[in-house]
């Protein structure tokens, strides 16, 4: 049998181990030096490896980027696994709720894309991103109502914004809001003379 004394001083032994192996900032940075060269000569594997070797599930920054390089690999499950430890550490990171969407978006979980604009717009009501990505989901659903909602905002925030105007443009034509359309319809070739969109919307409206 193995007396206290020698239990203690093997857990002694395992917590000094523990302590000794756990990487220092030095190695853990020289970690993300190697995985971004890795990532640039696209052996996403590799750049994986050389983070998975510092592995800390407390750390934001690791698993971050672990989920970006996953889902590259096309790992989705296993991207949104690291996503979702990093907004579990940072509740509030836009940035990790951007990121999970891919993996996301890749498997056809829309619902689950939808949940997370919605959360970015919780925390930042005005970010561009959201509002017009959302909107576009809603549109293209046929939803046309909460789409006009999101990109008339967006139109607010950005008048001149050629993505913005065009978007609201045709959500107003499909809201039978002629008159605010073809105004929409102008603005966006003002911005952009050659646009073929604008063209047809002002076209359809003629008829």
């Amino acid at each position: 049998m193995i007396g206290k004394l020698s239990i203690l001083f093997l857990i002694g032994q395992l917590v000094i181990t523990t302590a000794i192996a756990k990487p220092s900032i030095e190695q853990i940075i020289e970690a993300f030096k190697k995985s971004y060269e890795a990532e640039k000569e696209g052996n996403y594997s590799q750049a994986i490896k050389y983070l998975q070797e510092v592995y800390d599930e407390n750390s934001y920054p690791i698993n971050l980027r672990l989920g970006w390089l996953s889902y590259m690999l096309g790992q989705f499950q296993q991207s949104i696994a690291y996503y979702n430890k990093a907004i579990s550490l940072m509740p509030y990171s836009i940035e990790a709720k951007f990121g999970i969407i891919y993996p996301l978006y890749a498997l056809g979980r829309i619902d689950e894309v939808i949940k997370q604009y919605k959360e970015i717009l919780k925390i930042d009501p005005n970010n561009y991103r959201a509002l017009y990505y959302l909107g576009s989901i809603y549109f293209n659903q046929g939803k046309y109502l909460e789409a006009y909602d999101l990109f008339k905002k967006l139109v607010n925030l950005y008048p001149f914004d050629y993505d913005a105007v065009i978007m609201l443009a045709w959500t107003s034509y499909y809201l039978k809001k002629y008159k605010e359309a073809k105004a929409l319809f102008e603005t966006a070739l003002m911005n952009n003379p050659y646009s073929e969109s604008a063209k047809q919307g002002l076209e359809l409206l003629k008829q």
